[in-house]
């Protein structure tokens, strides 16, 4: 099954709109409010969303880091950045979030050369590959949107929490609405189907910010954490389906957005001072197109109990346990 399969994760009948208030229907990067000073780190930022979203905080000023698996890649996207003479500075990082020991590489790299870090957007991840196993055994894209971002933000923990504001954006999509987590097949012991898996694991991102939220104010602590989901965008999140596919989509959504449209949402979650923590953040027009508006989540993400048992699953399966 291939990328398509979202296209019934999405759900046949139209959601409920996002409560879009007038003043941020039309929300753009104009909006964005000087970063300098500011450190930031943006996960999967040579292409997409998350080239945009880095590329937008580099021309606000922030000094950003460009995280992603590909060293070559990132020194292209980097370049092509500083071509906009951008106020802000660009770093990279490499970061396999496949593999935990890559992320904790990164993790303790950067805390070592840095004193602050402002905003962690949690981009980075995959839509319906073929079937794979993650380097310590995890079904792949469980592993690389979940496990490995929740190990990232936990090994980064203590210097988020250190630096005033500090905000964690994570990324789902519209399709966790239709996603359940089955804590009998993280591993594919059951079997893999990419358009189920793929709902699940961005259910799981969602599920995370909110007990994350959860967390951080019932330990007394600062960090904001807010998730995004950018609608339908045109962006290689497509690359393992067929055109028919990829036309089949078109119509359904209406059509796809550009990239730099659909970063809007983590763009706003990031910086916006009407952006608040444990929310999540879409295109204003059902979710799938427009402009950053607060999402009414859906009751699935809502489960406690749920979101505590994948909390420690993910501490026991990464190793990362965040401050008590």
């Amino acid at each position: 099954m291939e990328f398509a399969a979202i296209l019934d994760t999405a759900g046949g009948e139209k959601r409920t709109a996002s409560s879009a208030d007038e003043e941020n229907e039309m929300w753009t990067t104009a909006e964005i409010p000087s970063q300098e000073g500011k450190n930031v780190i943006v996960t999967g930022a040579n292409t997409g969303i998350g080239y945009e979203t880095a590329l937008a905080l580099y021309l606000a000023g922030a000094n950003v880091t460009l995280a992603c698996r590909d060293q070559g890649k990132a020194q292209q996207a980097k370049a092509k950045m500083e071509q906009r003479s951008g106020p802000g500075s660009l770093g990279i990082g490499v970061l396999d979030l496949a593999d935990l020991d890559s992320v904790s590489l990164f993790a303790e790299t950067y805390l070592q050369q840095h004193t602050q870090l402002d905003v962690l957007v949690n981009n980075a991840g995959v839509g319906t590959p073929p079937a794979g196993k993650t380097r310590q055994g995890w079904e792949y894209t469980f592993g690389v949107n979940f496990l490995g971002p929740f190990a990232l933000t936990g090994r980064l923990y203590p210097l988020l929490e250190a630096t005033p504001g500090s905000r964690v954006v994570t990324v789902s999509s519209f399709a966790y609405a239709r996603g359940a987590i089955d804590f009998d097949n993280l591993k594919s012991e059951k079997g893999y189907d990419a358009g189920r898996e793929y709902g699940q694991n961005k259910l799981a991102d969602l599920m995370f910010t909110i007990e994350l939220d959860r967390r951080v104010h019932a330990q007394g602590h600062q960090v904001v954490s807010i998730a995004a989901q950018p609608g339908a965008n045109s962006t290689e999140i497509t690359r393992h389906s067929t055109e028919e596919q990829v036309a089949a989509m078109k119509e359904r959504f209406g059509g796809f957005m550009e990239p730099w449209q659909g970063a809007l949402p983590s763009l706003y979650a990031a910086v916006s001072s009407e952006a608040t923590a444990g929310n999540l953040y879409e295109p204003h027009e059902n979710g799938f197109k427009g402009y950053p508006a607060k999402a009414d989540i859906q009751a699935v993400a809502l489960d406690e109990t749920v979101a505590k048992r994948l909390w420690d699953l993910a501490e026991e399966a990464t190793g990362v346990v965040y401050p008590a």
